[in-house]
């Protein structure tokens, strides 16, 4: 038996092959006839001539779907193998496909009229009661321009507002201190990147979360800049953030106007 060998060259293997190599795994069961090797952009395979050429003609198919859509599911993948036409979200309301292929949709009408916004203008504001999904729509069109390199970073933010504790009273350091009040964004990201490539992205800076506070003095260029519970700051600060804002950077600010904690003496 001949070994063959398929090149991942239209695509991103991490995108064929999965996380932890599961879409390889999903194909080895579904094709038990065949032992399959991925190796970087190489697909090895080998085993009964059938089975091989009809791998090949499907890794073809999965390749030219996760090309076109940017996104791959398990499903997709065996709708593809038995011959079915894979399941396909309506394109417009589509804005990107998060783990294990799940379809992030703008599902209401105001999420909707945000993700045509974003194409639209450079500066938003997104005001509604908790729950609309002002913010997990962001972050979604934020990570959408980041993978598809139409900006270099993600930048998040939110007003460390104090609710009834004083941070110096709080223990651990000032990351343990301020994480609570991150920890939503953080959650709307694991949602949508991979654990480690989410954790490589922290590290070299291309993906920030950070206090409101920490931007003074920033300039924020080729980004999606995403300010969240913006009802929580003053005048003053909003004003800082908006300055912030380079060359190549979208912002996007969230908030409800109905849960304003701030004292009120601040303005």
């Amino acid at each position: 038996m001949i070994e063959r060998h398929f090149i991942l060259d239209e695509v991103d293997p991490v995108l064929f092959c999965g996380v932890n190599n599961s879409h390889i795994q999903l194909l080895k069961a579904l094709f038990p006839k065949l032992r399959i090797i991925a190796r970087g952009n190489v697909i090895k395979f080998l085993g009964d001539e059938a089975e091989m050429q009809r791998f090949e003609e499907a890794a073809k198919a999965i390749q030219m779907y996760a090309n076109e859509f940017n996104q791959l599911s398990e499903s997709n993948i065996t709708d593809i193998v038995q011959g079915k036409k894979p399941v396909e979200v309506k394109q417009d309301n589509l804005i990107l496909y998060g783990m294990s292929g799940k379809p992030i949709v703008a599902k209401t009408v105001n999420q909707q009229k945000l993700v045509k916004a974003y194409s639209d203008n450079d500066l938003l504001f997104a005001t509604g009661p908790a729950g609309t999904g002002k913010t997990y729509t962001a972050i979604a069109l934020a990570v959408r321009a980041f993978k598809n390199k139409e900006v270099r970073k993600i930048i998040l933010s939110r007003p460390a507002v104090e609710a009834g504790e004083k941070l110096g009273f709080l223990p651990g350091d000032m990351k343990d201190k301020i994480d609570p009040y991150l920890q939503p964004l953080y959650d709307a990201l694991e949602d949508m990147i991979p654990g480690a490539k989410l954790r490589e992205y922290m590290d070299n800076r291309q993906i920030q979360i950070a206090p409101l506070a920490f931007m003074r003095g920033r300039t924020l260029s080729d980004a999606v800049v995403i300010l969240d519970e913006a009802q929580n700051t003053t005048t003053s600060q909003l004003k800082m953030f908006l300055t912030r804002r380079g060359m190549n950077t979208k912002m996007i600010i969230t908030g409800d106007l109905t849960q304003i904690d701030l004292p009120s003496t601040a303005k």
